[in-house]
């Protein structure tokens, strides 16, 4: 019976590892956020540009200088972190060599209370105006990184993109070779599992699998 039972459920539970090794590489929304960025301007006949995961890194520490303030993002009361703040506190917390910044050359930043998905949030929450087409289009740019967190795990959601020019490979670089990880959030290029607002989706997603192998338990043993 044990023997029949580890035949029947096997199968099940290499399904349901896959899927969960597909989630950690595919469904990162800042991956997907700079997949749609790229894509938008390469149809404007501007380059793709390089996924730099250090200057990602310190988009989700931008997001998190706001404290969770959706106000504080645009609007006639828009504030916005002190430039000193990129050497002196979000490149370390990632463990970003300040010798290795290089010149921000621009932002955008969105912020709401109901999450969507990476293509929703670049086309009306981030394209707002022309200027931040204007941004997008920039020919100066070489590198971007993207961010995406709610606050404590929940609304409101941020969205941020940073652009720099600067140099693959020698731009934003990491102190270890690795990034630090910062919960809760989800930054673009670093492969890691994200945790960031659709972890809910990425549970969902493999409750299929565990119904199945609960129905051929009762099955093998008659429950």
């Amino acid at each position: 019976m044990a023997t029949a039972l580890w035949f029947l459920i096997a199968p099940l539970l290499l399904v349901s590892a896959t899927a969960g090794t597909q989630i950690k590489v595919t469904n990162n929304p800042a991956d997907k956020l700079v997949a749609v960025l790229n894509s938008n301007r390469t149809a404007h006949k501007g380059s793709s540009l390089h996924d730099n995961p250090g200057l990602a890194c310190i988009a989700l520490q931008y997001i998190k200088a706001y404290q969770g303030q959706c106000d504080d993002v645009g609007g006639s009361n828009a504030k916005k972190p002190a430039d000193s703040e990129f050497a002196n506190t979000f490149a370390p917390n990632c463990g970003v060599l300040a010798s290795s910044l290089t010149q921000i050359t621009g932002r955008l930043l969105g912020c709401q209370s109901d999450y969507v998905g990476p293509s929703q949030a670049f086309s009306d929450i981030l394209m707002k105006n022309q200027k931040s087409l204007d941004i997008l289009y920039n020919k100066n740019h070489t590198e971007v990184g993207a961010a995406v967190t709610g606050t404590d795990g929940g609304a409101p959601y941020f969205w941020c993109v940073l652009f720099s020019n600067g140099k693959t490979n020698s731009s934003f670089l990491f102190e270890d070779g690795e990034p630090k990880i910062s919960r809760p959030g989800c930054f673009s290029g670093a492969n890691d599992e994200c945790s960031g607002a659709d972890g809910l989706f990425q549970t969902l997603h493999l409750w299929p699998y565990a119904i199945t192998a609960l129905i051929v338990l009762a099955y093998v043993f008659g429950l």
